[in-house]
């Protein structure tokens, strides 16, 4: 039987997700792949070259109530609709997804850390919550758990991300933080662009505090798991320990700013799957 289009979608992303969704028994990872593709696909339509914007996340957004309703029109669609189907995801989660790939549209600066969570929670925290309601739980605090560690994973992509998002004039970093540290938007544009120039002045530690803040979201995650569902959360847990590891390494080399984005190799990637799953399960 050929791969289903989300499936396609998840494996050619080459997401740091994926070793993370490869554990799932087989319900449960179709129902991921399709949450996944069907993000993937509304960010495409605001980031891509030749991306539909508005129009495609108002086509996306009318199929994606037609697969709550059971009468999808598209191949992604039908796959949305039996996972809806048969998991209790509320459409609330991904009508917060559209909503926050919208804000890209329309927001190329954030004033506040305020204004960014709100980006961060419809576009990351929605997902966990969509997520869990797939993997299982019994606790309604890893609802919080979920909000947290999608916290986390985003600001950890915004940081590494810099350059990429600079070239679509687009600054993730709270404004704020930039005034604080002395650091201007046209001086972090131009060290994102400019790999061996001197960076400015306070970017280094404008840097070290924004990695500071996202392990403290990753922390808030660790504490908030209840220890009742720290089992079914395992493909959470190993995306959280993936993109820790990618905040690390980004960290060790500096927080660079330019250059190629900080990624993991597939061998590193599976060790650190192997080694969450052995510590969840046995607690080693």
């Amino acid at each position: 039987m050929s791969a289903s289009v989300s499936a396609r979608l998840t494996r050619q992303s080459g997401t740091n997700f994926y070793y993370a969704f490869r554990i799932l028994p087989e319900q449960k990872r179709r129902a991921i792949y399709a949450l996944y593709a069907f993000c993937r696909t509304v960010d495409d339509c605001v980031d891509e070259e030749g991306g539909e914007r508005e129009a495609g996340l108002a086509r996306w957004q009318a199929e994606l109530n037609r697969a709550y309703a059971g009468k999808p029109e598209t191949e992604l669609g039908r796959e949305l609709a039996e996972t809806v189907a048969r998991f209790p995801i509320p459409r609330g989660t991904f009508e917060d997804i559209v909503a926050g790939c919208r804000m890209d549209l329309t927001t190329r600066r954030y004033p506040t850390f305020a204004d960014l969570r709100l980006y961060c929670e419809r576009v990351a925290s929605a997902v966990g919550l969509a997520s869990i309601e797939i993997f299982g739980y019994e606790e309604p605090g890893t609802r919080d758990y979920a909000v947290e560690l999608g916290l986390a994973l985003q600001l950890t992509n915004i940081l590494r991300d810099i350059a990429q998002d600079a070239a679509r004039d687009r600054i993730y970093l709270p404004l704020e933080d930039l005034a604080r540290f002395g650091v201007s938007e046209a001086g972090l544009v131009a060290a994102a662009r400019a790999p061996l120039a001197a960076p400015p002045e306070g970017l280094s530690r404008l840097l070290a505090f924004e990695a500071e803040r996202a392990r403290s979201h990753y922390a808030a995650a660790a504490w908030l798991l209840p220890e009742r569902d720290r089992r079914s959360m395992l493909a959470a847990e190993i995306m959280g320990a993936v993109y820790r590891a990618v905040l690390e390494e980004w960290a060790r080399r500096g927080h660079p700013v330019a250059g190629p984005r900080v990624q993991l190799g597939k061998p590193r990637k599976l060790w650190i799957a192997l080694r969450t799953a052995a510590r969840v399960r046995w607690g080693a």
